[in-house]
C-alpha cells in the first residue's frame, strides 16, 4: 500500500512544503545578510555617535558601564533609520548576484516567473518592514525616553564632578560653589555658596559638610550645620540665619530640562498632544506621527525597486551596471523626496497622503508588473500541446 502524503493525510503542511528549496535558499542567505549588514552599520554608526559622550568618561570619571547603558539605548533608533537602506542592498545585491552566475537565468528557464524569483526577496522585505513597525512604533520612542532620562542624571552627576577642592566652581550664571575639600564618598567639607538669583538680595551660605543628590534635571545640594546671610541692597541690612540642615536646588550647567522630545513621544500624544500649542507645533507632531507610519514601509518599497531592477527584462553585460546604479539612484531620489515632503508637510499638513504615495507608488507598481508577467507566464504554459506526436524515425 503506498505511503500517503502528509498534507493528503490531514495534517497540516510544513514550511518545507509552503516554500519551496530554491526560495529557502535565497530567504536564508538575504536575512543573513541582512543581519550582518544592519548589524555593521549600526555599529559604525553607534561608534561615531558615542564619540561625543567620551568626554563625560575622560572628564568626569564616569564608569564604563554608565557609558554602554547611555549609549546603547540609541541603538532602536540608528536600527529603525538604516534598515530600509540594508534591505534594499542586501535584495538588489545578491539578486545580482545570482544573475551573474546564471542561476536566475536557468530558474527562468525552467519556467518560473519574476514573481515566483520575487518570493524570497518579498518575504525578507516584509519580515523587514515588520521590523520596522516593532522599533518606529514601540522599540525607538521607549529606549529615546530612557536615553533622554538617563543623559540628564549623567549630566547633573557631572555638574557634582566639576566641583573641586580649593576652586570657585560657577555652576550657573547667577550660583558660585567653593569647596574647601572633597571626600572618597563624594561628600564635601567646608562649603560657601554665592547665591545672585535674585540680583535685589544676593545670598552668602557658608556649611561645615554637604552633599550632592540629582533630582531630574536639577541638583540638590544638602548642607549641614552652616549659616546662610542675605543682603538687601536697598536698606544695606544684612540678616543672618543659623541652620543645621539646609537644602539647596541649581540646574544643570547644560540647561536641560525633563520636557519631552518629539522623538520620545507615544503615538496617541502625537496625533493627539495635549496642552497650548502652536499650529506649527501641532503639524510637527502630526508629521511624525505619519511618519513613523510611513517610515517601515520604505523596507518594502526598496526592496520592489531593488528586484524590479533584476528581474525585469533580459540579461545583458551592460544591465549588470546601468540597472543596479539605476536602482540605487531610484532609491536616493526617493529618499530626498520623502525629506522635502515632511518638511513641506510640516507646513501645510494637507501635504500628507504624499508621504504615503512615496512609499506606496513604488509597491504598486512593482506588483502590477511582477503580476501581468506572472499571468503571462500562465497563458504560454497553457498552450495545449498536439494531440498526436509524429512517428519516430
Amino acid at each position: 500500500m503506498a505511503r500517503q502524503r502528509p498534507e493528503t493525510a490531514g495534517h497540516p503542511a510544513s514550511p518545507h512544503d509552503l516554500l519551496p528549496l530554491r526560495d529557502r535558499y535565497i530567504l536564508h542567505h538575504l536575512l543573513v545578510g541582512l543581519g550582518v549588514l544592519t548589524g555593521g552599520a549600526t555599529a559604525l554608526i553607534w561608534l561615531t555617535q558615542s564619540l561625543h559622550f567620551i568626554g563625560l568618561i575622560v572628564q568626569h570619571g564616569l564608569s564604563l558601564l554608565a557609558f554602554l547603558h547611555l549609549t546603547l539605548l540609541m541603538l532602536p533608533s540608528f536600527v529603525s533609520v538604516i534598515l530600509p537602506v540594508t534591505c534594499f542592498l542586501v535584495i538588489l545585491w545578491l539578486y545580482q548576484r545570482l544573475a551573474g552566475d546564471r542561476e536566475l537565468t536557468i530558474l527562468q528557464a525552467i519556467g518560473l516567473s519574476p514573481l515566483r524569483l520575487a518570493r524570497p526577496g518579498l518575504i525578507c522585505a516584509g519580515l523587514a518592514t515588520l521590523a520596522g513597525y516593532g522599533l518606529s512604533l514601540w522599540a525607538a520612542p521607549l529606549a529615546y525616553h530612557h536615553f533622554h532620562r538617563y543623559e540628564l542624571e549623567i549630566r547633573n552627576r557631572a555638574a557634582a564632578f566639576l566641583l573641586e577642592e580649593g576652586v570657585f566652581t560657577p555652576v550657573s550664571k547667577t550660583m558660585t560653589v567653593y569647596v574647601r575639600e572633597r571626600h572618597s564618598d563624594d561628600s564635601f567639607g567646608g562649603i560657601m555658596i554665592e547665591d545672585s538669583r535674585v540680583p535685589d538680595s544676593p545670598v552668602t551660605i557658608l556649611a561645615e559638610d554637604g552633599l550632592t543628590e540629582p533630582r531630574g534635571d536639577m541638583l540638590r545640594l544638602i548642607l549641614h550645620n552652616g549659616s546662610r546671610q542675605t543682603l538687601n541692597r536697598r536698606t544695606g541690612e544684612l540678616s543672618t540665619l543659623l541652620f543645621q540642615l539646609e537644602t539647596l536646588d541649581f540646574g544643570s550647567p547644560h540647561d536641560q530640562n525633563l520636557s519631552p522630545d518629539v522623538a520620545e513621544l507615544t503615538m496617541p500624544q502625537l496625533f493627539h498632544p495635549q496642552g497650548d500649542l502652536s499650529p506649527h507645533a501641532r503639524n510637527k507632531l502630526l508629521i511624525e506621527g505619519w511618519t513613523r507610519l510611513t517610515g517601515p514601509l520604505a523596507c518594502l518599497s526598496y526592496g520592489m525597486i531593488g528586484l524590479l531592477c533584476v528581474l525585469r527584462g533580459r540579461f545583458s553585460r551592460h544591465g549588470n551596471i546601468i540597472r543596479p546604479t539605476a536602482a540605487v539612484l531610484g532609491v536616493v531620489g526617493l529618499m530626498i523626496l520623502s525629506l522635502m515632503l515632511k518638511n513641506l508637510a510640516e507646513r501645510n499638513p494637507a501635504l500628507v497622503p504624499l508621504l504615503w504615495l512615496n512609499v506606496l507608488l513604488p509597491i504598486i507598481v512593482g506588483a502590477t508588473l511582477f503580476l501581468r508577467d506572472a499571468t503571462r507566464q500562465y497563458r504560454l504554459a497553457s498552450v495545449p500541446l498536439p494531440s498526436r506526436l509524429p512517428p519516430a524515425q
